[in-house]
């Protein structure tokens, strides 16, 4: 991204040139091209039917507002060919040469195709099918959104034909809908009128099968409104009729034994009909008045006095005439018992007789009350035949029943073209222009560029024959060993070592490998007049590190610091020294324990943060820290790893990694040098030190672009020499 302005403005005629010229071909194109004119009519669907003109029925039953469905089946029924056809004929567009093109006289070479078969004569068809096409394309139905608004459009070149053909349209499909009502209404009437008349004649027969069956059998129905059968309604009369004799029967049977208990106890003035008689009431107040005489007389008289006796025998005659009295009402009331029971007997017959009949009966009446179900069954779909020919034959008239719709909004005469768009087609036109014109040019820079994984020029960095992947504690080691000796081309100067300055020794020889010119890109400056951090000479490992190979448009190296610094910390220093004068980017991969807390790159590689919160300024210097994740998830996630080495390389000039060497950090270094511009151990290590070798092998074994030797600090307090070592000195990698 960085190098996209720069390279847009060395191409400024490649993207200039297209883009004036499709700028002249719009504007070209919007003067010549005719105008084409939109007119728009808009129709509300909706029910339109008044609540007068409905049965109560139909109110009750009234169908759910219009749905999304129907309204797009309505927007269909308007584009069909029949409506265009009866459009095309009102509008008069055969002939029109905007629609129909084809009616003069065809060229010699139509007519030329037309005698060699290979083309067909347009006057075969008829004028209106020829129109129809046209026109279809030009008309335009729609819904509005999610309303019930259909809108109507209609182009031609002709405005007052744009608003015409819209406003004929909509009239047309209301007609139709009127149409369609009436119709049915029609066909409604007519069906019914020719069903009624069959009808009428079913439900006639039907009934009089009733009646004959009824007559026939002698179910005939009593009086009243329960609509009883003539013998159902005797036998319960009869039923009732006995229920009140046997009442009576049981009343006078209790009465007269009643009256026997009385009497024979003695106590027959006591019973009711013997008091309320007139006679025995004279009699026993009689009886009443001789007892209070015997009473008086008994004082003074003895029982066998002739007084006594006389009244003693009237008591008795008065008790015997009371006693008469009630024997002769107690005969009387068995009289009547007798009678009852008499009645009961002959109610009795009666009932049983007239059962047997209505038994009889039953079996005719399932079959009465099948013939009564059939004729209502007639006589019912009769009414709802007659109450629906009525309607129907109402409706069925000229405006009886309205549209389900009506127009909202008339299409008026467009003043604006609605094409071409002059401004926005030019505008538009130009911008494509420029942005494919940009593309062009941007397309063709990278697929100028070498791919992410190849160098950009320079010495090869491995030779042809040398494996690209390492191996390292925790990995999968090289199959193979290396027997020849690396070795130095040049020793550094003890005198050089004085003030623990650091400067880069000479990287391993370089390894043959042709260098394509034409592909090589141009080598990224080194920082000019960029102070050195007190302590150290950089500019000779920097100048190294700017002629090195190098894989994508930033530069990616890897500081490897083999023993703790106490005097002088070489990765933060060249990280602000490349800083002064471009963009650089310094990323820590196994930092000290105080930042654990920090987001870093291992939050970023585990995906539990984003670039912009890992990414940390200080000073004129981004950095990123190692994180809070464990730091084997670099090694979990290789392609992870990779991909952000990738992305931070394209979007600075310069990615310094730091990593603190310790034996479990061997395989990450093994798989980060494939990655690596340049790898830069920092070691005060003798040049014949056997570990120095074998962390030299495996950085370049693994395939990094160039590695690099650089002291930091003295390894030894030494004299000076006033001559540097001319011999190199080798260093062969060890077993291990």
């Amino acid at each position: 991204m960085a190098e996209l302005p720069g390279l847009l403005r060395r191409s400024w005629a490649w993207i200039l040139l297209p883009t004036l010229a499709a700028a002249a071909a719009a504007l070209a194109f919007v003067q010549v091209v005719p105008p084409r004119y939109t007119a728009e009519a808009k129709l509300l669907l909706e029910s339109r039917d008044p609540a007068f003109a409905r049965t109560a029925q139909e109110r009750a039953d009234q169908a759910a507002p219009i749905d999304e469905q129907a309204v797009a089946s309505q927007a269909q029924v308007m584009m069909s060919r029949d409506l265009a056809r009866e459009a095309v004929r009102r509008l008069k567009l055969v002939g029109n040469p905007e629609f129909d093109a084809e009616a003069g006289t065809p060229g010699p070479l139509r007519q030329a195709l037309m005698l060699l078969g290979l083309a067909r004569n347009p006057l075969e068809r008829p004028a209106e099918e020829r129109v129809l096409d046209a026109f279809l394309e030009r008309l335009l139905v729609y819904p509005a959104g999610k309303s019930r608004i259909l809108t109507v459009e209609f182009r031609s070149r002709d405005p007052d034909l744009a608003a015409e053909g819209a406003n004929t349209v909509a009239e047309l499909y209301l007609g139709s809908l009127e149409a369609a009502k009436v119709d049915t209404a029609r066909y409604a009437s007519t069906w019914l009128g020719g069903n009624i008349d069959t009808l009428r004649r079913r439900v006639t027969e039907a009934e009089a099968k009733v009646e004959a069956f009824r007559a026939k059998n002698g179910l005939v129905s009593g009086s009243g409104s329960t609509g009883q059968r003539l013998t159902s309604q005797q036998l319960s009369e009869l039923s009732t009729q006995l229920s009140q004799a046997r009442t009576i029967q049981a009343d006078l049977a209790g009465r007269v034994k009643s009256i026997k208990e009385m009497v024979k106890d003695g106590r027959a003035f006591e019973i009711p009909d013997v008091a309320n008689n007139e006679l025995i009431r004279r009699t026993i107040e009689n009886r009443i008045t001789v007892r209070a005489q015997l009473a008086l007389e008994s004082r003074t008289l003895l029982p066998a006095h002739p007084r006594i006796k006389e009244l003693t025998a009237q008591v008795g005659e008065l008790d015997a005439q009371i006693r008469a009295a009630a024997e002769r009402i107690g005969r009387t009331l068995e009289n009547d018992a007798r009678i009852a029971a008499s009645r009961v007997e002959s109610l009795q017959a009666a009932v049983d007789g007239q059962r047997d009949v209505v038994v009889k009966g039953n079996s005719s009446e399932v079959e009465l009350r099948a013939l009564e179900r059939e004729a209502k069954a007639q006589r019912e779909q009769l009414e709802s035949y007659l109450s629906r020919y009525r309607e129907a034959a109402a409706r069925d008239a000229e405006s009886a029943t309205p549209a389900d719709a009506r127009i909202v909004s008339r299409a008026v005469r467009p003043e604006q073209p609605s094409f071409p768009k002059k401004l926005p087609t030019l505008g538009f036109a130009t911008l494509l222009a420029f942005l494919l014109s940009s593309g062009a040019v941007i397309g063709r820079r990278l697929l100028a560029e070498p791919g992410p994984h190849e160098p950009r020029g320079g010495d090869a960095p491995w030779d042809g024959d040398a494996p690209q992947g390492g191996g390292g504690p925790g990995g999968p080691g090289p199959s193979w060993r290396r027997t020849e000796p690396y070795s130095f081309p040049e020793a550094m100067p003890p005198s050089r070592w004085e003030g623990g300055l650091a400067n880069a020794a000479p990287a391993m020889p370089a390894r043959p490998a042709a260098r394509a010119a034409a592909q090589e890109p141009e080598p990224m400056p080194a920082p000019s007049g960029a102070p050195e951090p007190a302590g150290f000479a950089l500019a000779p490992l920097v100048a190294r590190l700017g002629d090195g190979p190098r894989r994508t448009s930033g530069r990616t190296v890897l500081v490897v610091e083999t023993e703790p610094r106490r005097d002088g910390d070489l990765p933060d220093a060249l990280a602000r020294h490349l800083a002064a004068g471009a963009a650089t980017l310094a990323i820590d991969l196994n930092g000290p324990e105080e930042e654990a807390d920090e987001p870093g790159l291992t939050d970023l590689v585990a995906g539990e943060a984003a670039f912009q919160d890992v990414i940390q300024a200080a000073g004129g210097l981004q950095r990123i820290a190692t994180g809070s994740v464990d730091t084997q998830v670099l090694l979990d996630e290789p392609d992870v790893l990779a991909a952000t080495v990738d992305a931070t390389a394209e979007a600075y000039d310069w990615v310094v990694f730091r990593l603190r060497l310790v034996p479990e950090v061997l395989a990450l270094l093994a798989q980060l040098a494939p990655q690596m511009d340049s790898v830069i151990l920092a070691s005060n290590a003798s040049a014949d030190d056997p570990e120095l070798g074998d962390l030299f092998g495996l950085a370049e074994d693994a395939g990094a672009g160039q590695v690099l030797v650089a002291q930091d600090r003295p390894a030894r307090r030494a004299e000076p020499v006033t001559e540097p070592v001319a011999e190199p000195m080798e260093l062969r990698l060890s077993a291990a």
